[in-house]
C-alpha cells in the first residue's frame, strides 16, 4: 500500500512538471513577443520648464506615440549639469537603444557622452552642441544663420543708419555663441549700422540707462529669444520708449505669450522661427535603430515672422495643433483597442493551454489505471525481496554489534591496564615527595609537573571508563551525607596554584557554609574537575573564575562562572553531547567530559544548564535530603576536612617557591627568542630551560603577532594548536610581513601527518618538530637555524657589490634588499641623503628599518649606506679619468678629505694607494 501511494505521488509530480513546463513556454513566448521589436529611446532635457523646451518634449511624445514599438523616457535635468550627467549614466546602465541629449553646456557632459559612444549606444544631440565629435548626429537650426537673418531684417529697413542693442543669452551654450557671432558679423560689415551696446542676459537697470541715453532717436533691440525680447519691451514701456524701439526675438512659439502673439500684439516687430527638432529627433532615432546612417548634421529650416505673415503662421500652427490633437485621440483609441486585443488573445492562449492540460490529464489518468495494475504485481515481488534483505541486514547488524562490543571491551580492558602503571608512578612520586619533605626540602618543579600530569592522565582514563559504564547503564550511586561547602573547598584548593600562577581571580562564595547534601563524592568530584578544568582552559590570564553555592527552596544551586571565550549561541544546546567540540575551541579535547558530567548529575536526579554571555556559567541544581535515593544507594563515609582546617594547614607546594634556575650561559649579547605556547606548564618548563642560552619572551598565542612585531626576536618557537590563530596562520602572517619575514620559525605540534607537514611548509616554517620532542634536538635545531642565518648575514655583508647588481631576487628578503640597494644607488651622489629619507622611501619607520638591517646584516643603517658608497668608490677608482675629488662627490661625500679617511678606515689603504695597486694588477 505504501508503495502504491508513492507511485501515485510520483504520477502527480510528473503532471505538475508537465504543467510547469507548459506555463514556462507560454510565458517565454509571450515575453519574447513583447521584447522582440521594442525600441527604447531616452531623452535628457537639459533646461527647465521653458515653453520652448515644453514644446520640444511634447513634439517628441506625439511622434513617439505614432509608433507602437517605441518607448520614450524623458529625464529633466532642470538646469543642473550634475543631474544631467547622472540621468545619462543611468540610461547607459539600462542599455537604452538610442540616447537623445539637449546639453546644458558644451564641456561637462563630454566624458559621459564618450562613455555612451564607446558602449555602442547611438547619441543624438538636439538644439545645442558639445565640444566633441563622439555622437551620431546633431539636429537643430543653424544659429549663426539665424543671427545673420536677424541682422538682414534690421539692415533691410529704409532708414539710412541703424543703431542696435544686442541682448545675448546668459550662458556659454553653442546657440548663444553662434547666434551672436552671426548677428555681429553681418552688422559690423555694414557701414549703415552699428551695435551700440551688448548685454549678457538682461540687467534691467543697465538696459534702462542705455535706452534713456539714446534720447528720442529710433533704434533696434535684438534679443537671444522671445522671452528676453518681451522683458526688454516691458522695460522700454515702463520708460515710455517702446514706440521708438523695434524689438526682434527668436523662437516664434504659437502660444498665448509666444513670439507670434507678441508680433500680432505689436510688442515685437519680428521673431525668427526656431524649430524644436523633437519630431525629427524621434524619427532619426528610429532610423538609426533600423540600421540607417544619418548625416552628421541635420539642419532645421527657419523663417522670419513679422506683421505680414504672423496671422498666416498662427493659423498654420493652429491647424497643426488641431491635427496633432486628432492624432493623439486616434492613437489613444488604437491603444485601447490593442490592449483589448491583447487581453482577449491572452485569454484565448490560456484557454488553449487549459484545454491541452485537461486532455493530457485524462490521457494520463487512463495510463495510470493500467500502469498501477502492472506496478502492483512488481511491488509485491519487491516487498518479498525487501523482507529477505531486511532479515539479512539484521543478521549483519547483530554481527557488527558483537564485533563492536568486542572492540569496546578490548579498549576498556586496555584503559584498565593503563591505570596500573599510572598508579605505580603516582605511588612512587608520593614516596619520593615524602622523602624530600622529611629531609627538610620541597619537591622540585619537575616532580610537581610529573605528579600533576600523571593525575590528569588518570582522570582522562577514568572518564573513558565512566563513559563505557554510562553507555551500558551499569553505574551504581554511592551517596553519603556531605557538607557541600567543605567538599567544594577541598577541590577549590587543588586549582588555587594554577590560578595564582596565571593571576586569575579565583573565588568561592556561599551564604551558608553548613549546607549538607547526599552526593556520590567520587562522581561529583569528577563533575567539579571537568567544569573547573574547562573554566581554566578557556579563561585568559588575569581573568576571573567564581564558584557560588546558594539555597533555593528545596534545592541547592552550585554555579561555576568564568569570563573566558564563551560558547557560540547557536552551539550552546550541543555542549553536553558526546564528542562535541565548539567551533571556537582550539584546545585539545575529547568531547566527553561535559557529557559525563550531565549524566552524573542526572543520576543524582539533579539538572545542569549552561549560559554564555561575556564568558560561560554552568549551574548545577541538586535536591536536599535523601528521599529521592533508594536505600541501597546510601552509604556512610567519614566527614570531610573542614575548610578552616585546610586553610590553616596549607599543604600546597607552590612551584613559584621552588623552580629550577638553569646555569647562565656565556656573557655578552644573547639571542632573543619568542616562545608561543598556550599550555602554561609546557611554556613554563621550556622558558626556564631556554633561559640558559636565550632572552626568552613568552606568549599564549593571543598576542603572539603583536609581540613579534614589537620585539623583533632573533628566532620564534611556536605551538600549532593555539586559542586564537593557529601556528600555521601566525607563521604565514609573520613570514609575509617585511618587518618579521627574516625571523626563523620552529613549529611544535602533535600533528605528524603529511597534510599538516605540507601546510607548515606552505606557511613558511623553517623547522617542523612533532610532540613529544627531545629537548636536546630542539636546542640543537635552534643553534643550527641561528648559525645558518649568521652565514647568510656574512654573505650579504661581504658581497655588497654583487648584491647591488642583482636583478633576480625572489623571496621577500631578497626583494627587500634589492629595493633597498636600488634606492641607495639612486641617491648615492646626494650628500644630504639620510636614514630618515631611506625609511620614508621604503614606507617603514626609522626604528623598523634599523631593526631589519641590524637583524639581516648586523650593521646599522648608516654603515650599510656607507659600505655601498665605498664599494662604488672602489669600482670608480679603476677609472683613471676621474679624480679622487670627483669620485668623492659622485658617491655622496661632502669632502674629499673625509672620503679618504673613511676609505682608509674601511680598506686599510688610501684611495690613491688603492688606485695605484689596482693599476699595477
Amino acid at each position: 500500500m505504501d508503495k502504491d501511494k508513492n507511485y501515485n505521488k510520483l504520477g502527480m509530480r510528473n503532471v505538475s512538471i508537465v504543467l510547469f513546463i507548459l506555463l514556462i513556454l507560454v510565458t517565454a513566448c509571450k515575453d519574447s513577443s513583447k521584447k522582440s521589436d521594442k525600441i527604447v529611446i531616452g531623452f535628457s532635457q537639459g533646461l527647465g520648464n521653458h515653453p520652448w523646451r515644453q514644446a520640444m518634449n511634447h513634439s517628441m511624445e506625439i511622434q513617439a506615440s505614432l509608433h507602437s514599438n517605441v518607448q520614450l523616457t524623458i529625464s529633466k535635468a532642470e538646469g543642473s549639469v550634475k543631474k544631467q550627467i547622472a540621468d545619462i549614466h543611468k540610461m547607459i546602465d539600462q542599455n537604452i537603444d538610442v540616447i537623445i541629449i539637449s546639453p546644458i553646456e558644451p564641456n561637462s557632459i563630454v566624458p559621459i557622452v564618450k562613455k555612451a559612444y564607446s558602449r555602442k549606444i547611438p547619441v543624438i544631440l538636439v538644439d545645442r552642441k558639445i565640444n566633441s565629435s563622439d555622437y551620431v548626429t546633431y539636429i537643430g537650426s543653424d544659429n549663426e544663420e539665424i543671427g545673420k537673418e536677424a541682422a538682414s531684417y534690421i539692415l533691410s529697413d529704409s532708414k539710412s543708419f541703424k543703431k542696435v542693442i544686442e541682448i545675448k543669452g546668459d550662458d556659454n551654450s553653442s546657440p548663444t555663441i553662434e547666434r551672436s557671432l552671426g548677428f555681429e558679423t553681418l552688422i559690423r560689415e555694414t557701414p549703415d549700422a552699428a551695435i551700440v551696446k551688448v548685454f549678457k542676459g538682461l540687467p534691467v537697470e543697465a538696459f534702462r540707462k542705455t535706452i534713456d541715453s539714446m534720447g528720442s532717436q529710433n533704434f533696434y533691440v535684438f534679443a537671444f529669444n522671445d522671452e528676453l525680447a518681451a522683458k526688454a519691451w516691458q522695460v522700454a514701456r515702463n520708460a515710455g520708449l517702446e514706440n521708438q524701439i523695434k524689438f526682434i526675438g527668436v523662437d516664434g512659439l504659437n502660444t498665448k505669450d509666444g513670439g507670434i502673439q507678441m508680433v500680432l500684439d505689436g510688442k515685437l516687430n519680428a521673431t525668427l522661427l526656431y524649430p524644436t527638432g523633437g519630431t525629427e529627433a524621434i524619427e532619426t532615432a528610429i532610423k538609426i535603430y533600423g540600421g540607417q546612417v544619418p548625416p552628421k548634421r541635420i539642419k532645421l529650416n527657419t523663417t522670419i515672422i513679422d506683421r505680414l505673415n504672423a496671422e498666416i503662421m498662427r493659423n498654420q500652427f493652429d491647424k497643426i495643433i488641431e491635427q496633432q490633437g486628432v492624432i493623439e485621440n486616434q492613437v489613444h483609441a488604437v491603444k485601447k483597442q490593442t490592449d483589448l486585443y491583447s487581453s482577449q488573445r491572452e485569454l484565448f492562449r490560456w484557454s488553449v493551454v487549459l484545454l491541452i492540460l485537461m486532455f493530457c490529464l485524462i490521457a494520463y489518468a487512463i495510463y495510470l489505471i493500467y500502469a498501477i495494475k502492472i506496478k502492483n504485481k512488481q511491488l509485491t515481488l519487491t516487498n518479498e525481496r525487501v523482507t529477505i534483505q531486511r532479515n539479512q541486514i539484521e543478521t549483519i547488524a547483530n554481527e557488527l554489534k558483537e564485533s563492536n562490543e568486542t572492540r569496546v571491551n578490548f579498549f576498556t580492558g586496555m584503559s584498565h591496564e593503563f591505570k596500573t602503571p599510572l598508579t605505580l608512578i603516582l605511588s612512587s612520586l608520593e614516596s619520593l615527595k615524602e622523602c624530600i619533605i622529611q629531609k627538610g626540602a620541597k619537591p622540585s618543579y619537575e616532580i610537581e609537573l610529573i605528579s600533576k600530569n600523571s593525575n590528569r592522565l588518570l582522570r582522562l582514563i577514568d572518564n573513558l571508563l565512566d563513559f563505557r559504564k554510562i553507555e551500558n547503564k551499569t553505574f551504581n550511586l554511592r551517596v553519603s551525607k556531605t557538607n557541600i561547602y567543605d567538599f567544594t573547598f577541598g577541590i577549590f584548593r587543588d586549582f588555587e596554584n594554577e590560578a595564582r600562577k596565571r593571576n586569575i581571580k579565583f573565588e568561592i562564595n556561599a551564604a551558608n557554609k553548613n549546607i549538607e547534601l547526599f552526593i556520590d563524592r567520587n562522581l561529583m568530584d569528577k563533575v567539579y574537575f571537568n567544569l573547573l578544568s574547562n573554566a581554566f582552559k578557556f579563561t585568559p590570564d588575569n581573568g576571573k573564575i567564581e564558584i557560588s553555592i546558594q539555597e533555593k527552596g528545596n534545592q541547592v544551586v552550585i554555579g561555576f562562572k568564568d569570563n573566558g571565550i564563551g560558547i557560540p549561541e547557536k552551539e550552546i544546546g550541543n555542549v553536553f553531547e558526546a564528542y562535541f567540540k565548539g567551533s571556537n575551541n582550539r584546545k585539545n579535547s575529547s568531547g566527553i567530559g561535559l557529557h559525563l558530567s550531565r549524566q552524573f548529575i542526572e543520576l543524582h536526579l539533579g539538572s545542569v544548564e549552561v549560559h554564555s554571555f561575556q564568558g560561560t556559567e554552568f549551574i548545577i541544581s541538586l535536591f536536599k535530603g535523601n528521599k529521592h535515593f533508594n536505600e541501597d544507594q546510601m552509604v556512610k563515609e567519614a566527614s570531610l576536612l573542614k575548610a578552616e582546617t585546610l586553610l590553616n594547614n596549607d599543604v600546597m607546594t607552590g612551584i613559584e617557591d621552588d623552580v629550577f634556575v638553569p646555569d647562565q650561559a656565556m656573557d655578552g649579547e644573547r639571542y632573543s627568542l619568542l616562545l608561543v605556547e598556550d599550555n602554561s606548564d609546557l611554556s613554563f618548563f621550556l622558558s626556564n630551560k631556554l633561559k640558559s642560552e636565550f632572552d626568552v619572551t613568552t606568549s599564549d598565542g593571543t598576542d603572539a603577532i603583536d609581540k613579534a612585531l614589537n620585539e623583533i626576536p632573533d628566532i620564534i618557537v611556536c605551538d600549532v594548536n593555539l586559542p586564537d590563530k593557529n601556528g600555521f596562520e601566525i607563521c604565514e602572517i609573520l613570514k609575509n610581513d617585511l618587518r618579521t619575514s627574516h625571523i626563523p620559525v620552529i613549529l611544535l605540534t602533535v600533528l605528524d601527518n603529511k597534510e599538516s607537514y605540507l601546510q607548515g611548509l606552505k606557511s613558511g616554517v623553517d623547522l617542523y618538530l612533532t610532540k613529544p620532542f627531545s629537548y636536546p634536538i630542539l636546542i640543537q635545531s635552534l643553534r643550527a637555524l641561528l648559525y645558518n642565518r649568521e652565514k647568510l648575514r656574512y654573505y650579504y655583508t661581504n658581497n655588497i657589490g654583487r648584491i647591488v647588481d642583482s636583478k633576480s631576487f625572489g623571496s621577500i628578503e631578497q626583494t627587500f634588499v634589492n629595493k633597498l640597494n636600488q634606492i641607495i644607488q639612486a641617491n648615492i651622489d646626494n650628500a644630504e641623503f639620510s636614514v630618515e629619507n631611506l625609511a620614508d622611501l621604503l614606507n617603514i619607520s626609522r626604528i623598523q628599518l634599523y631593526r631589519k638591517i641590524k637583524a639581516m646584516f648586523d650593521v646599522n643603517v648608516s654603515d650599510y649606506i656607507s659600505n655601498i658608497r665605498l664599494e662604488q668608490a672602489k669600482s670608480m677608482l679603476q677609472n683613471p679619468e676621474l679624480t679622487i675629488s670627483e669620485i668623492a662627490y659622485k658617491i655622496g661625500f661632502s669632502s674629499p678629505n673625509y672620503f679618504s679617511t673613511v676609505f682608509k678606515n674601511k680598506f686599510g689603504v688610501s684611495p690613491n694607494v688603492y688606485r695605484k695597486s689596482a693599476g699595477e694588477e
